[in-house]
């Protein structure tokens, strides 16, 4: 898709585009979109990144990254972004702005081709970037979810081992009780046929009989 900026200096207006085919020339003239199109079409699609980018938010880094430089006229696409906002031309239509421009470009010898294939180099180093970035996080992403997983998987197996050393613990301590209140009814079974027999030779009996305390209610184990 051409940038609407582009319309500042390659748009025929559509008046000439028809005085020019009713003159009939042996050649059409270009349209904008066809200059446009072949400007691009001399730009490499993928810019190569000569050096790495430590600063992702300096566009200039960027630029210098992918080998973009200067013509020595100075005259870049930002050079001309910065004419069409002079406090001379800024409130102007856009034909008298573009007009103005393309008459400065001319005195300085610069032809807009130039121009123009400086801000589709541009634009093209930034998309190129851009898609190198979202690489890099879709990569990141990608590691750190594989990470989380082996993380969570980890976490699964401890949390199972933990909990089945609880239930152990908790399996021991149930048997222990059973095993020690059986061994508490059996203990006063035995002191009551100890007393039964004293009882017949003493007036009080100095064997303690079954304590009639109820077991204690086990405390409920966390699982």
């Amino acid at each position: 898709m051409a940038k609407k900026w582009y319309d500042y200096f390659v748009s025929v207006d559509r008046s000439e585009e028809r005085q020019a085919q009713d003159d009939s020339a042996p050649e059409a003239p270009r349209s904008a979109a066809q200059t446009v199109a072949e400007i691009a079409s001399g730009v490499a699609a993928e810019p190569k990144f000569s050096t790495p980018v430590t600063n992702p938010t300096s566009f200039e880094e960027i630029y210098h990254a992918a080998e973009i430089t200067a013509a020595p006229h100075g005259y870049t696409i930002f050079k001309v972004a910065e004419m069409l906002q002079s406090e001379h031309i800024r409130g102007l239509p856009v034909d008298v702005k573009r007009n103005s421009v393309l008459l400065a470009l001319d005195a300085a010898g610069v032809k807009l081709e130039e121009v123009i294939k400086d801000a589709v180099t541009r634009d093209k180093a930034l998309d190129t970037y851009e898609r190198v970035q979202e690489k890099a996080l879709q990569d990141l992403e990608a590691r750190k979810n594989q990470e989380n997983r082996e993380i969570q998987a980890e976490m699964d197996r401890l949390a199972a081992e933990h909990q089945a050393r609880i239930q152990k613990n908790n399996d021991e301590v149930a048997k222990e009780k059973e095993r020690f209140f059986g061994w508490r009814l059996k203990k006063q079974q035995e002191e009551q046929k100890i007393s039964d027999a004293v009882s017949y030779f003493v007036a009080e009996n100095p064997v303690s009989g079954p304590s009639a305390a109820s077991p204690p209610t086990p405390k409920p184990q966390k699982s």
